[in-house]
């Protein structure tokens, strides 16, 4: 091929490709944004659950409580209530312990579970038809627990801020029901409104157990079952909890609850005042990324 030939093909191949149209770009549309769901609740509540960890953690937790009660037993000068809630000449009292009811003795994910699927936060309407199904759960190891501890004749107080009288029947029927060791006159069940210390907090309600009896060991899920005054800031919280950093283990045990608790709310506490940021963003400032 002559090098003028040469240089016309390529002339032309140029200008073939030149004419043709250009080819079109189809648009990558923006993938669309995530549902927020109403609470993030999923992996809480599935962990407790399914988690062969949460159980071992639970069951720790009862074992570790029961062994504790020996050494409160034999000690007349072991008290479990702050110095504040106790009475004087708690020494002579008959001994008794006092325990939290829902995620402490008695399993409420299924609750849980149900806004999880139907993608819905907490209300008042939804919990109550809850309780009044009564098929809230023993804990793994909750039930052998207080059975053992009543056996010893310890008296077994449930602390609860269930509500009277809406939800005292069911409360009441539920624990029973399971076989908890419930008083005939069901006088060991306490909810937030009982005429005996209708004070909003449990403190009220410790204070009238420690007036009767010498608290041995308290057991719950939420810092507000052990101190009043929960419902603050993160950093008040840790505030509150550090004079009884010691007690944790031999006097207070806390069963792990992530779902739901005065821990959440205190998130909320932490956010700027006239924020418009939600719970959830709230959560998104908390974390620490190193």
């Amino acid at each position: 091929m002559t090098v003028l030939r040469r240089t016309l093909l390529t002339a032309m191949l140029a200008l073939l490709v030149g004419c043709a149209p250009a080819p079109t770009r189809t648009a990558v549309p923006a993938a669309p944004a995530a549902a927020v769901p109403a609470h993030d609740n999923l992996n809480a509540t599935i962990w407790m659950q399914t988690a062969a960890e949460y159980e071992a953690i639970v069951r720790g937790v009862y074992t570790s409580a029961l062994a504790q009660l020996d050494t409160a037993l034999a000690d007349p000068g072991w008290n479990a209530l702050p110095e504040f809630e106790r009475s004087e000449g708690f020494e002579t009292l008959p001994p008794a312990i006092v325990v939290d009811a829902d995620e402490t003795m008695i399993d409420n994910s299924p609750f849980q579970a149900r806004g999880v699927r139907d993608n819905v936060g907490y209300s008042r309407e939804r919990w109550l038809a809850w309780v009044n199904e009564r098929r809230a759960a023993a804990l793994p190891g909750a039930l052998e627990f207080a059975r053992e501890v009543a056996k010893r004749g310890v008296t077994v107080y449930f602390v609860t801020n269930r509500e009277t009288p809406d939800e005292a029947e069911s409360t009441v029927a539920n624990l029973r029901a399971l076989g908890f060791p419930i008083a005939a006159d069901n006088a060991n069940v306490l909810l937030r409104g009982d005429a005996r210390a209708p004070g909003r907090d449990k403190g009220e309600r410790r204070r009238w157990i420690g007036a009767r009896h010498r608290v041995l060991l308290m057991l719950g899920d939420n810092l507000g079952d052990f101190l009043d005054g929960a419902s603050v800031s993160v950093e008040a919280r840790q505030a509150l909890m550090a004079p009884y950093a010691g007690w944790w283990g031999a006097r207070w045990f806390m069963l792990p609850n992530p779902s739901y608790g005065s821990w959440e709310s205190a998130i909320q506490t932490g956010c700027p005042q006239g924020s418009e940021l939600d719970g959830r963003a709230c959560k998104y400032q908390r974390m620490r990324l190193n």
